[in-house]
């Protein structure tokens, strides 16, 4: 039997996630001979059939989250048969088009940056698989946690498969390879195997035991204090707030529950995505997950309401501490990115204050002459300080000013995504289709250097491994595809995450199981 270090050892050996013969061959000529092989397969298989099973591809018509709980998404039993529906609805499509006449202009066709060919270049020659599969089964080799872990894959045409398992990373892999699909999210694990639900639908025995803790941020929640951009869009400057959030919400989970194992990924376009891996975390239920979520969410109100933080005095040791680290922010990444407040946001900042004497004497001052964020947050001390308000409560306005703070700074979290035990999440690593970029970790201790814009596309991935194979490798040196390009520090990063992990579960392990041995 290895000794503990030598099982520690073990575990951060690397394990290859294509074959070899991969390296020798340019992604182009590999799209086009698996797909080659996919279009032959699926052929032979339909001519061997009798009967056509009925197929039913419903088109993704409402959001992805709102889908979750739905029963009407296909097997992967049917994924055969896409194709050939696929191709139904083009020339259905079609038809309509030429009997319907177009009064608007057409619009430019959007840019694509993950074509069906990049997409299988990718899986094939980059992805993780093995990496991923030790991550979700929290060991070097395939767990119940990966066995019975749902994964749900959104194809190219928009269908939608759910219930998905597999026993190992290469079953994955293939599949994968075999359906192409744009994205894929991964769900709870439940207590049988999810391609088994069918047989037991009725069956209460069928229900989700344990998923990791998320969270997930979007830079569309700040639309209503962020006014660089809006929607999917973003900058450096709006991506701060993403920054703070991660900054803040990182210390909580570690300092008031213990938790360890957060993994951080950029969700591709316009947020972050957080995974509390810690065995503790993955095993909360619904009820002390909301707990969770609500002791972290502190903005709230509709779009109609005046003030979208109120907290009570003296405030929450979370809070005071989240103030702290957000203070120092302020007059750079908000006060000055994203003054606010100019003459049409004036009106706003005026009904966060808490008195009508000191309200009136600013908005005659501002009215008289044009003033910036910074100036105006000036304003609210130099205007307090004159007296100008007999009724003015100084401590009052110092939790008002800190109120405002937390409101454009303090983090917007989707709290449906982290309440719930069996809501699926984009997968680590793979691509955003409208932007074409990899959904890579963040590293927590150096948030502030991660820029989005740099995150790399998967079709300059491709290229720099075509551009790398000209190089020479040392004797006897096995490269990965991975190593080779600026995929390279992400994915050393998760691997170093995911050695952690192992590692601390194994010794949790080691230490219930002498537990469950005493008399």
């Amino acid at each position: 039997m290895s000794s503990p270090h030598e099982m520690e050892h073990e575990m951060e050996i690397e394990l290859p996630d294509g074959p070899a013969t991969l390296n020798a061959k340019s992604h182009d000529t590999l799209g086009e001979e698996v797909l080659q092989e996919e279009v032959e397969k699926m052929e032979t298989e339909l001519e061997s059939k009798k009967a056509t099973p009925e197929v039913e591809v419903k088109k993704e018509e409402k959001k992805l989250d709102e889908m979750f709980d739905d029963d009407e998404f296909m097997d992967q039993d049917d994924a055969e048969l896409l194709e050939l529906e696929r191709q139904a609805n083009e020339q259905a499509m079609k038809k309509e088009e030429e009997q319907v006449e177009i009064k608007t202009e057409p619009s430019a066709p959007k840019p694509t940056y993950a074509d069906d060919d990049l997409m299988l270049a990718y899986y094939s020659r980059l992805f993780p698989f093995r990496l991923l599969t030790s991550w979700l089964s929290h060991s070097p080799l395939p767990t119940p946690s990966f066995h019975n872990r749902e994964f749900a894959f959104t194809l190219q045409n928009d269908a939608y498969l759910r219930y998905l398992s597999y026993r190992t990373s290469d079953d994955l892999r293939k599949d994968i390879l075999r359906l192409n699909p744009s994205r894929f999210e991964i769900g709870p694990v439940y207590t049988l195997n999810p391609r088994e639900r069918k047989a037991m639908r009725n069956n209460a025995k069928f229900k989700p035991i344990e998923k990791e803790l998320v969270f997930d941020i979007d830079l569309t929640d700040y639309d209503p204090v962020r006014t660089c951009c809006d929607k999917a869009n973003i900058c450096h400057k709006c991506w701060m707030f993403i920054t703070m959030a991660i900054k803040v919400i990182d210390v909580a989970l570690r300092e008031d529950f213990g938790f360890e194992h957060i993994l951080w990924i950029y969700s591709g376009r316009r947020g972050a995505h957080a995974w509390v891996c810690d065995r503790k975390a993955r095993l909360l239920d619904d009820q002390k997950r909301r707990a969770i979520t609500s002791y972290l969410e502190i903005v709230k109100g509709g779009a109609q309401s005046n003030k979208h933080v109120n907290v009570r005095r003296p405030l929450h040791p979370h809070i005071a501490r989240s103030l702290e680290i957000l203070k120092p922010l302020f007059k750079e990444h908000i006060l000055e990115a994203q003054d606010p407040w100019g003459a049409s946001s004036t009106p706003h900042l005026s009904k966060l204050l808490p008195d009508a004497g000191l309200v009136s004497a600013l908005t005659k001052k501002w009215e008289s002459a044009a003033r910036d964020s910074v100036q105006k947050w000036t304003d609210i001390d130099t205007v307090a300080k004159s007296g100008v308000s007999r009724s003015l409560d100084t401590k009052a306005l110092r939790d008002a000013k800190q109120d405002v703070i937390l409101e454009y700074m303090y983090p917007r979290l989707d709290a449906n995504v982290s309440i719930h035990l069996n809501h699926l999440l984009k997968s680590p690593f793979v691509v955003h289709p409208g932007t074409g970029r990899v959904c890579v970790p963040i590293e927590t201790e150096r948030a502030e250097e991660f820029d989005p814009l740099a995150v790399p596309r998967v079709s300059e991935l491709l290229k720099e491994i075509d551009e790398y194979e000209g190089v020479e490798a040392r004797e006897g040196e096995v490269v990965q595809d991975w190593e080779k390009t600026g995929l390279r520090p992400y994915v050393e990063y998760f691997r170093r995450f995911v050695n952690g992990l192992m590692k601390d579960e194994m010794k949790g392990k080691r230490e219930r199981e002498g537990d469950s041995m005493e008399f």
